[in-house]
């Protein structure tokens, strides 16, 4: 796991993130490139995977049209899709590589993803989380 990890951070640092968070032992990187909208985005090394999570808003009332928006939108996402937590009450972007084959390309693509869905549909973000 030590060389997945390494690999992961070096990847990280060559796509400029800012490396706020890294926990070598549990194989957790925490990082943010906030002019992107990614803030305390997680990345859990847990060979035979690398998952990616970042926190988007938390649901207050379950509400149908936004559950079914939020399907409808992970048909347009390029790299990974939203999720719920446990309590479906957290929107989460989620993404899963494998860590063994991972490309600098690889890396940069799902992180571009979760880039560009929040840029283009922050205003449905903001509207959901005032639900």
């Amino acid at each position: 796991m030590q060389e997945h990890f390494q690999l992961v951070k070096d990847y990280l640092l060559q796509l400029n993130f800012n490396i706020i968070h890294e926990d070598k032992k549990e194989g957790i990187i925490m990082i943010s490139k906030e002019n992107d909208g990614i803030k305390n985005l997680i990345l859990g090394v847990a060979p035979p995977i690398l998952i990616i999570e970042q926190h988007i808003f938390n649901i207050k009332n379950k509400n149908e049209s936004v559950y079914r928006s939020l399907l409808q939108k992970n048909r347009d996402i390029v790299h990974g899709a939203f999720v719920l937590d446990e309590s479906g009450e957290k929107v989460i972007f989620r993404d899963t590589l494998q860590v063994e084959n991972l490309d600098l390309n690889e890396l940069e693509g799902t992180l571009n993803s979760l880039g560009l869905l929040l840029s283009e549909y922050s205003e449905q973000i903001i509207n959901f989380s005032k639900y």
